[in-house]
């Protein structure tokens, strides 16, 4: 594998070469063809037009200018098209169902389909109005509204996504602030070549689904300079029709009820080639995670230079506060399993109330995992429940075990370089401070060199 340093130059060069052309063209405000932006009328009609007037003169800029709050139902860009919500100005979803396009797959409040150098930019805000699909709020996981009664939508799932990109080609998204989705948040569909960079996201900490960025079947992405705040996870490449490969993620900041960084669980097809540096994670139910389930096989990935924390909460939400979450197992009884290989961690800090969790599947094995400069900080200071590890979704599910500084199944070849385990004893209650537990048939290949287990006050 190249150097990630090299690999972060390389995507952070394109990004910047190719990010001032989101501001080229003409400027086509909405308030010329008639929206209101008084937050009650609905400014869906002016603002597509605008939208369309822009594509027609070859593209450029849709300004919803400031003050103003623009409701609106699904808005369409177009190629070339650079939606620009003004500082001070805010794109209010609808959230009527009648509204929306009838396929629940096309339910965004801001959607590109088929689209080249379409973007979103301007300082402004996208905002979900999420609140308005709780039905009962609980500071465990609120109960939301589900569009499933015309049986559009099946499960309990069925909310509008906030913003879409799908089958589309140079996306430019910078200098955002979205907030308050009711479903997922910012969404890239079977994208190629995507910049995202400067990107605020907010979501209601109790709402479960609002996802900070996934990235689905789509190649060469860039995340930069990026804060997400919210519920439920971060950062999150599935591979539902194709594969993952080329993604790049740097200078971001996370705190989320679920994992910060997660691989699936939507894991058909293979990642590959994926970095992650210089990332913070604050208070977080899961650190750094992989959810193979679907046969789909992970190489190539690089977590570097990376500083957390992570904590127990409620286990409605997926996670038991682990640090580092890399797991392989088949989803159903017959799936086909996954296998991960080729994953460095390096210069990792954490203090957890968990401990690092590899377990790969007997068909579906993790290889060649390597740890360097690793400070891994043990302690308790929540009251929920331990001694459980989470294999949700599917497989064994929530299982009882001791809880230990690592624990290891299913694995050929292990490199641990430099790895310092700290222990605060006095707040550790129910813990096995094992450092290590693992089942000797199921590990071969391991390699320890300069490790430390160290008792701190």
């Amino acid at each position: 594998m190249a150097a990630p340093r090299l690999i972060l130059l390389a995507a952070v060069a394109v990004q910047l070469l190719l990010l001032p052309a989101a501001r080229s063209g003409r400027v086509f405000s909405v308030a010329d063809y008639g929206a209101a932006g008084d937050g009650s009328r609905y400014d869906t009609a002016a603002i597509q037009t605008a939208v369309d007037a822009c594509a027609a003169a070859g593209g450029g800029r849709v300004l919803l200018p400031a003050p103003g709050d623009y409701l609106t139902a699904t808005i369409y860009l177009r190629s070339g098209v650079v939606l620009e919500v003004a500082r001070g100005a805010r794109l209010l979803g609808g959230t009527r169902q009648q509204d929306y396009p009838r396929e629940s797959d096309r339910w965004y409040i801001v959607l590109a389909e088929n689209t080249t150098g379409a973007g979103i930019t301007g300082g402004g805000e996208i905002n979900g109005q999420s609140g308005a699909f709780v039905v009962t709020p609980s500071e465990k996981k609120n109960i939301m509204v589900s569009w499933n009664a015309t049986g559009d939508c099946k499960g309990d799932e069925c909310r509008p996504r906030l913003v879409g990109f799908i089958d589309s080609k140079d996306v430019r998204i910078r200098d955002i602030t979205l907030s308050q989705p009711a479903y997922w948040c910012l969404h890239l569909v079977r994208c190629d070549n995507s910049v995202i960079h400067d990107v605020s996201i907010f979501g209601d900490w109790n709402t479960p689904n609002n996802d900070g960025i996934d990235i689905t079947d789509s190649n060469n992405t860039v995340i930069s300079d990026c804060h997400i705040d919210t519920g439920d996870d971060a950062l999150c490449p599935k591979s539902l029709k194709g594969p993952v490969y080329n993604l790049t993620a740097t200078n971001c900041w996370i705190r989320t009820k679920s994992c910060a960084i997660k691989f699936g669980s939507w894991s058909s097809f293979n990642f590959k080639r994926l970095v992650f540096d210089n990332i913070t994670i604050v208070d977080s139910h899961r650190g750094l995670g992989m959810q193979i389930r679907d046969g789909g096989n992970v190489s190539d990935v690089v977590f570097s230079n990376i500083r957390m924390s992570t904590r127990y909460y409620h286990p409605s939400w997926w996670g038991r506060a682990e640090p580092i979450y890399i797991t392989t197992c088949p989803r159903y009884p017959n799936s086909k399993e996954g296998t991960i290989s080729n994953v460095q961690f390096i210069n990792i800090t954490s203090v957890s109330e968990n401990g690092v969790f590899l377990a790969g599947s007997k068909h579906g094995l993790l290889r060649n995992l390597k740890f360097k400069n690793i400070d891994l900080t043990y302690k308790r200071w929540t009251n929920y429940t331990g001694g459980l590890y989470d294999y949700r979704p599917g497989c064994e599910k929530m299982v009882k075990h001791r809880t230990g500084g690592m624990m290891l199944e299913h694995i050929s070849g292990l490199e641990i370089d430099n790895v310092r385990m700290r222990w605060s004893r006095g707040s550790l209650k129910g813990w096995d401070v094992n450092p290590i537990l693992f089942r000797p048939s199921t590990i071969d290949n391991l390699s320890f060199h300069d490790w430390q287990s160290v008792d701190i006050q």
